[in-house]
């Protein structure tokens, strides 16, 4: 099917607005792919130092037989419950790797922090700058230059992004990713935040909601909920470069192994019953290939965190990306999942129902997504729409068709959505550029217009929830949380006691320069303001009591102050001892520099350009 109007005219007009970096870019991968194998190409003692430490089997085949080297790039550790199954990961690779006449070498780790850990702690102002620091990582793992492909071990949210990053930073490297799956389904999503809006009431007490909180997350892999890191998975599929259909296979799946082996097989081109050659990730990720990823996160109501980091992910292949882009493909793209926060479902029932396959599958069928793309497989995108099974045989898998859905309550059909538009919207006014996820938001709730009340930290409002000073129509505007003010955090934490508001009646809303994650929920959340209050914009400006409208349907969010009024009135700024204060303790210090090079949200939030 050939793709609809406005998917093409949105990559159209990608594409020419690309049209200098894209090309720039391809020009610099033209000149390192035409270069020597590193092995042939360094310094001797270069290349000794580079075989010193592996196997005497290895070294003959890297020195003197000329075979495939590949990189494995991991972020690897245990306290991440989605990245522990990875420790076991490059032996695995490294054995299939010799069976098929290749090696493989660790060529470095990137840290990985949990968001889940840090929520509402200081820690979480270096999560969103830990994805720059990630994809430096890999260039340094990967800038050893002998490697002739690459496999990246990450799933979660900030650690994919940066991994990709990385990556298209060497974009003459075919590269693979390697998921390592979800954990199996504890306490149910809508269980535990209920059991959170009880404790944000002090109707339970510490013992019972962390009792509530080890039942959800209890297991090695992802959390079950459809945030950053699932929504991660997602993107990969759709922009074809996993083995297809990897996503949310459970790492104690006997299929998992497997499914890392066909990783190898994939990047070494031996997936399949014909060799072929799986080309470089930076030709891959093309306009066509990001246009796939926004299309697969709007049909899915996946993570506003997106907004920002695909923003990113597009810079680095030389695309420039905005938030008109996905507002226009949200109109026409149709809602086909109901996962949590958007509905009672989790991962793995998700997976049950079709999973990303569905998705890929319904997409291509109705020309929303592009078909004629590039993957790491030589049966294009269209093999990413099945689902993977064992099978006899020497390559121990075959893929079943993801469609029809076998759970309507969870994923349906283009002809028969959940809502006709996708999970996002653009919101613009006197109050900047912002983003709200209207797909788990009911639709009366679409419209919010009430008196602001204005904090300058997560902790303020809480303390204000607590004192019962909330209990009202409000809006709360939470500002000085963006990159350059403090790293841009989430939110996460000010859900539950929002949920209560909204639960008691009152018409309730956020407004916010910071981020809330995939995890916003029922309560409408204008995020990502842009410009940042720290970079005077208009939130600076806002005092307790303005009248605030946000509007999704309309895509609106203004102040209602007369012009000449708002025009006027001063800039709220930062002491310096208030940025002090905010930004040292627990490394961050350290960050300094990436918030003040920072750019905006909506351009990805880059420090590195």
């Amino acid at each position: 099917m050939s793709p609809h109007a406005t998917v093409l005219a949105v990559t159209d007009r990608i594409r020419e607005r690309s049209r200098s970096t894209r090309s720039a870019y391809l020009q610099r991968l033209a000149e390192i792919k035409n270069r020597d194998r590193g092995a042939e190409r360094m310094g001797c003692a270069n290349v000794a130092h580079a075989v010193a430490g592996a196997p005497a089997n290895d070294k003959l085949r890297i020195v003197a037989e000329h075979a495939p080297n590949i990189g494995i790039v991991t972020a690897y550790n245990d306290m991440l419950s989605a990245h522990a199954p990875y420790q076991d990961y490059p032996d695995i690779i490294k054995h299939e790797a010799r069976r098929l006449g290749a090696t493989a070498q660790v060529a470095g780790g990137v840290p990985a922090m949990c968001d889940g850990v840090t929520q509402g702690t200081p820690g979480m102002e270096l999560s969103l700058f830990s994805r720059d620091l990630i994809a430096m990582s890999t260039a340094v793992a990967l800038t050893h230059d002998m490697f002739d492909a690459a496999l990246m071990l990450g799933v979660c949210d900030k650690i994919v992004p940066g991994l990709l990053i990385g990556a298209l930073h060497f974009g003459h490297l075919p590269t693979v990713f390697v998921p390592a799956g979800p954990m199996s389904s504890g306490l149910s999503n809508n269980a535990k935040s209920k059991v959170r809006e009880q404790a944000a009431q002090g109707l339970v007490g510490r013992k019972g909601l962390l009792e509530a909180e080890m039942a959800a997350y209890h297991s090695v892999g992802t959390c079950t909920f459809y945030g950053t890191a699932n929504s991660n998975q997602m993107l990969l599929e759709a922009m074809g470069l996993h083995v297809p259909g990897t996503a949310f296979i459970q790492p104690g799946d006997a299929m998992r192994e497997t499914l890392t082996r066909e990783a190898v097989r994939t990047v070494l081109g031996r997936a399949g019953d014909v060799a072929h050659t799986v080309p470089p990730i930076g030709e891959m990720v093309d306009e066509r290939c990001i246009v796939n990823a926004m299309a697969a996160l709007l049909a899915t109501g996946g993570s506003t965190n997106h907004l920002i980091h695909w923003v990113a992910v597009a810079r680095a292949a030389g695309i420039l990306i905005d938030w008109n882009d996905f507002s226009e493909l949200s109109d026409v793209v149709p809602l086909l999942t109901r996962v949590y926060p958007n509905g009672s479902a989790d991962v793995n029932e998700f997976q049950a129902a079709g999973g990303p396959g569905f998705v890929i599958g319904e997409l291509l069928d109705a020309g929303l997504m592009h078909a004629d793309v590039l993957t790491v497989r030589a049966g294009g995108l269209r093999e990413f729409a099945g689902i993977p099974a064992v099978a006899e045989g020497a390559h121990a898998l075959r893929w079943v068709p993801a469609q029809p859905s076998k759970n309507d309550a969870v994923t349906r059909p283009v002809g028969n959505p959940f809502s006709a538009s996708g999970g996002l919207k653009l919101l613009e006014g006197n109050l900047g550029r912002s983003v709200i996820k209207v797909s788990s938001v009911p639709v009366a709730l679409h419209v919010i217009e009430a008196p602001a009340r204005v904090f300058d930290s997560q902790a303020a409002l809480q303390t204000a929830f607590t004192a019962g000073e909330l209990d009202r129509d409000v809006i709360c505007v939470v500002r000085w949380q963006g990159p350059q003010a403090n790293g841009m955090p989430e939110l996460h934490k000010l859900t539950p006691p929002l949920s209560v508001l909204q639960g008691k009646g009152y018409k309730v809303a956020l407004v916010t320069d910071g981020r809330m994650s995939g995890a916003s929920g029922k309560v409408p959340a204008a995020i990502h303001v842009s410009p940042e209050a720290a970079a005077g914009g208009p939130l600076a400006k806002v005092r307790d009591g303005d009248v605030i409208r946000l509007d999704a349907g309309a895509g609106t969010l203004v102040v209602r102050v007369p012009a000449d009024e708002w025009a006027a009135r001063e800039t709220a700024t930062l002491t310096d001892s208030q940025r002090i204060a905010d930004g040292h303790g627990l490394g961050r210090e350290l960050f300094a520099g990436m918030r003040r090079n920072a750019l905006t949200a909506e351009e990805g939030a880059c420090t590195w350009l």
